[in-house]
């Protein structure tokens, strides 16, 4: 048997929401912590357990809702990603989150440092179900990985060298997004290539953490097609088809694959 070590009898976002939030938020939720143990199982399954989900849920979704979640996944990103160090406003979390999935950017990396990665859900719409989300404990474990996959760290900043429409030309590009009060921390300052700017003509000197990454989101992503390898869009597939489809863990245990509540 297979399992899946997360119960997913609804559409709802992934659990673990927290009360007690930074500035009073309400609803808000640990992100990173909420997948891991869905995500972490998906990502165990060999080809032979993932096609056998799939092939149990896919009749139950109608051609339009397979058409469109194939579509969506197709165009997703592996070489462009965020890395965000330590964010402090859950709405802002939400608002990164939400503008990486409306722009197919499917991994968000995140510095926690001392506060966990909250992301307001009635911000998040639903974003939280679909980007993948990494949590460091401090800059170099994140640096680290991503230059290992081949990324080039480009900083936000009032004086970058580049525009945001140079970024599409980054063959893999990993925007860093600095603290709403302390910027851009000197362990991932350090790390970072180039510099990016945002051009504006007002007397403000900068924008909302959460604008900037939508703006060089979207002209980093631009052009770009869909790079996702095959593997990854199965396991996205079936993540899809899990989160969307009414009584998906029925479905599944009928045919002697096993969903559990993650213990």
């Amino acid at each position: 048997m297979y399992t899946l070590a997360h119960r997913l009898d609804s559409a709802e976002s992934f659990g673990l929401v927290v009360s007690a939030m930074r500035r009073s938020t309400p609803n808000s939720e640990a992100v990173a912590e909420a997948q891991r143990a869905f995500i972490g199982t998906i990502a165990a399954l060999d080809e032979v357990a993932l096609g056998s989900m799939i092939a149990a849920l896919e009749p139950f979704a109608n051609e339009a809702r397979r058409h469109r979640l194939r579509s969506v996944i197709d165009a997703r990103l592996d070489s462009v990603t965020v890395l965000f160090d330590s964010p402090y406003d859950p709405h802002n979390g939400a608002a990164v989150l939400r503008s990486c999935d409306a722009f197919g950017v499917q991994r968000l990396h995140v510095v926690e440092r001392k506060q966990t990665f909250l992301a307001a859900r009635e911000v998040a719409r639903g974003s939280q179900r679909w980007v993948d989300v990494h949590a460091y404990p401090s800059g170099p474990p994140a640096t680290a990985r991503l230059a290992a996959s081949g990324f080039e760290l480009v900083a936000t900043h009032p004086e970058g060298d580049l525009v945001p429409e140079e970024l599409a030309r980054i063959p893999r590009v990993a925007l860093v997004l600095g603290n709403e009060r302390d910027g851009i921390a000197d362990d991932l300052a350090g790390a970072c290539a180039r510099r990016v700017r945002v051009p504006m003509r007002g007397f403000a000197e900068s924008l909302n953490v959460s604008v900037t990454a939508a703006i060089l989101l979207r002209a980093a992503t631009e052009g770009r097609p869909g790079d996702l390898s095959v593997m990854e869009r199965s396991r996205l597939y079936l993540r899809a088809l899990a989160l969307t489809l009414p009584r998906a863990p029925e479905i599944l245990a009928a045919h002697g694959l096993i969903l559990e509540e993650a213990g």
